[in-house]
Order: C-alpha cells, then sequence, then structure tokens
C-alpha cells in the first residue's frame, strides 16, 4: 500500500514502511547516540576509579547502619520489609554491590568477598545468640546468602559494559 506523505519537507511516494525508517532514521541515530552517551556517564558513576573513594563511604554507612539495626535490642520498625529474611536479603544485597564498586571491582575477587560478607553475616547471628531478646537464626544466614548473590548479579551487567569499554 503506498501514500503519499511527507518527510523532511519533500513530497515522495513512499511504501509505508519505507517512509517510517527514512523518517525515523535521524531520530534512531541520535537517540541512540545520547543513549550511549547516557550510558557511559551511568557508567562511570560505578566504575571510575575517582568513585572508588564515595563507595568507599557508602559501604562504611551501610555497614555501620545494618550492624547497629542487627545488634540494637529493639531496632525501629519504620526500617523494616516486614518479614525479617527480606530485611536480611536486602541489607546483604546492598553490601555486597556497594562492596564491588568500593574495593572488589574483578568478578574473580567475588569468592573472596562473597565470603567475607557471609561471615559478617554468621558473626551477627553468633552476636545475636548473647543479646537479649535477639536470637541466632541459621535461615538468616541463608538470607544473607541469597542477597549478596543477588547484589553480585546487580553489579554484573556494569561489570561487563566496563569490559568492553
Amino acid at each position: 500500500m503506498a501514500r503519499i506523505s511527507t518527510c523532511r519537507n519533500h513530497a515522495t511516494l513512499h511504501e509505508t514502511s519505507a517512509l517510517s525508517q527514512a523518517c525515523n532514521a535521524p531520530t534512531a541515530a541520535s537517540n541512540a547516540s545520547h543513549n550511549a552517551a547516557a550510558m557511559k556517564t551511568l557508567l562511570s558513576l560505578f566504575t571510575a576509579p575517582e568513585r572508588r573513594q564515595l563507595w568507599r563511604y557508602v559501604f562504611t554507612v551501610l555497614l555501620a547502619v545494618i550492624s547497629w539495626l542487627a545488634l540494637s535490642a529493639a531496632p525501629p520498625k519504620t526500617v523494616d520489609t516486614g518479614w525479617d529474611k527480606a530485611n536480611h536479603a536486602l541489607a546483604f544485597a546492598s553490601l555486597a554491590f556497594t562492596a564491588v564498586w568500593a574495593f572488589w571491582p574483578q568478578p574473580q575477587q567475588w569468592r573472596v568477598l562473597f565470603a567475607v560478607l557471609l561471615a559478617y553475616g554468621i558473626g551477627i547471628e553468633i552476636a545475636q545468640s548473647f543479646l537479649p531478646p535477639r536470637s541466632a537464626d541459621w535461615h538468616d544466614v541463608v538470607a544473607d546468602a541469597i542477597g549478596i548473590a543477588v547484589g553480585l548479579l546487580a553489579a554484573w551487567p556494569a561489570v561487563l559494559l566496563a569490559r568492553r569499554e
């Protein structure tokens, strides 16, 4: 089916698909260029060496807040997802994601990162066993491990893109 249409102020006869390709080509190219620039900027927020200090600060703050929440006798209810295991998974996903950019940007090092964060989670559970009314629960350690894995998986695409740059 043919129709008469204008593209860039020139009246021509186009097939419908040819018209949309011709009219959208400049827009698609500029969108691709804009998207690439935005991706590069976003990627630099994670991978730029000068950002590492910021990530270390964020990691330290997260570690302090999570330690306080885990070891306080009555953590505030406003900082709660409603399910203890989700709290653990979210906390440790956040720690793992920030730790990647703060200390361990190479995936070969992530086994060490996983072990360090899991040891921290186990340490929290041991400490909670001595803090009434808190108690230790090995299910919390499983939730911590799942959270660590989610945090590492969330960091993975940016690491792959950074390698291509």
